[in-house]
């Protein structure tokens, strides 16, 4: 039987959308997001499907997407990682974080 090409479908890749990362065709649902909560959260690819109205060949399709590609997309979520906490620390803090620190250190 001779190798088959698998099909990606179901992934898109745009650099619009998502910050460009892999997502399901027609939804904003990353395959980095798909991965998480199947591989670190528990949740089965079925249960997936049906939480966020999404085909189960989507699901899986994602999910194959992740394995074939898995550097790539652990790579580019610990440089969005990255990117959030250089954020968080540029930017200063609102009155309500300065209240609730107040509030809290109290206590």
């Amino acid at each position: 039987m001779p190798n088959e090409q698998i099909s990606t479908e179901y992934i898109a890749i745009d650099p619009d959308y998502c910050f460009g990362k892999p997502r399901i065709i027609g939804t904003r649902m990353t395959v980095a997001a798909i991965a998480e909560m199947y591989l670190e959260m528990g949740q089965s690819l079925e249960k997936i499907a049906i939480k966020y109205d999404l085909s189960l060949a989507a699901v899986y399709g994602a999910m194959l997407y992740y394995y074939d590609h898995k550097a790539e997309i652990e790579l580019h979520s610990l440089e969005s990682e990255k990117t959030v906490e250089g954020m968080k620390l540029k930017s200063a803090s609102s009155k309500f974080q300065e209240q609730w620190r107040k509030i809290n250190s109290e206590r």
